[in-house]
């Protein structure tokens, strides 16, 4: 059966049901009225909208905030920042489907929502190395070294997905070679495939970066424990505590992105276009987790969005400096 259709701004178009071995590809059909609307394709909107008001919030917060520009911070803000240009993605992939229906434009919403997640998971993996590098160099941690360490952590995290993103906008789709279309569509298969791979190594170390911040962790509490002869039951609770948030953090990383990035590898054309959509919502949900781990549970942030929405605290209130480690 001959293939036809027009592109889908995140590259998972709506669904249409064909008659090669009963199976649906994800195509977006140009013979589809404008009002047939894929309920998934209205969750994903909503979902970004949701994930941009959110992200606003912390972006305008840290902005507006002269205190909070901290090494820590700044990786946070770009972490926000990249999970609202995610958020607005989506949002324009419902428009460039429903709306606009751009062929081109279209092609640049993919390549702009492949940067803004690429970032999103790229900046968790810099949030990840700047808590490491907290508690392990925690002498020389406020020094120049590690601000300069902060930046070129940035450069390379937005450049880097910069260039993920401008590869299907340059050329590498399958706009020309329909069989070399992946599960997300304009995107061929090589090019989720890379996708996949760089997220398994930021995954891998991350978990490995993780487990050392545990040892780090377990191993400081039990010092502080022996330097005052006995081992309380609050060193128990504080040390549970500590190793239950980082599972939760990299638990919640793992189980957002691991299915989609397993299914973009074993997943075909020809599978059922609900198995990429089941898989793809949970991975733009940790754009929508990420700012309440990272950003709304911070007491500082808790007082500046006070500041900036309320004015219950005057200008002159002083934050407590935290380290990563507290975050």
């Amino acid at each position: 059966m001959n293939e036809s259709g027009s592109l889908d701004g995140t590259g998972v178009p709506l669904a249409r049901v064909q008659a090669s071995d009963g199976n649906s590809s994800l195509e977006l059909s140009s013979l589809l009225p404008v009002f047939a609307i894929n309920p998934w394709d209205v969750v994903l909107c909503i979902s970004g909208t949701i994930i941009a008001c959110e992200n606003a919030i912390v972006v305008a917060i840290i902005f507006y905030t002269p205190t909070l520009r901290t090494p820590m911070f700044v990786l946070i803000g770009s972490l926000a920042t990249a999970d609202l240009l995610a958020g607005v993605g989506l949002i324009l992939n419902f428009v460039v489907q429903y709306v606009i229906q751009s062929e081109t434009i279209s092609l640049i919403t993919v390549g702009f929502l492949v940067a803004s997640f690429a970032a999103s998971v790229s900046s968790l993996l810099a949030i990840t190395v700047d808590r490491y590098l907290s508690l392990y160099n925690a002498l020389t941690y406020y020094s120049e070294k590690t601000v300069l360490c902060i930046h070129m952590m940035l450069i390379v995290t937005w450049g880097v997905s910069l260039c993920l993103g401008l590869l299907p906008v340059l050329g590498w789709n399958c706009l020309d070679d329909y069989s070399s279309c992946s599960i997300v569509r304009p995107l061929t298969k090589s090019n989720v495939t890379l996708l996949s791979a760089s997220f398994f190594l930021v995954f891998i170390i991350m978990l490995h970066l993780y487990i050392k911040i545990c040892k780090i962790v377990c191993r400081h509490a039990h010092q502080i424990a022996l330097q005052q002869h006995f081992l309380t039951a609050s060193h128990y609770v504080a040390t549970k505590k500590g190793v239950s948030t980082l599972a939760i953090i990299i638990g919640t990383f793992g189980a957002s992105w691991l299915p989609f990035a397993i299914y973009c590898v074993v997943g075909d054309l020809d599978y059922p276009s609900v198995y990429t959509y089941a898989t793809l919502l949970p991975a733009t949900y940790n754009s929508m987790i990420n700012p309440i781990i990272y950003a709304y549970r911070n007491q500082e942030i808790q007082r500046a969005m006070w500041v900036l929405f309320c004015g219950c605290f005057q200008s002159k209130v002083s934050f407590r400096s935290r380290s990563p480690s507290d975050v």
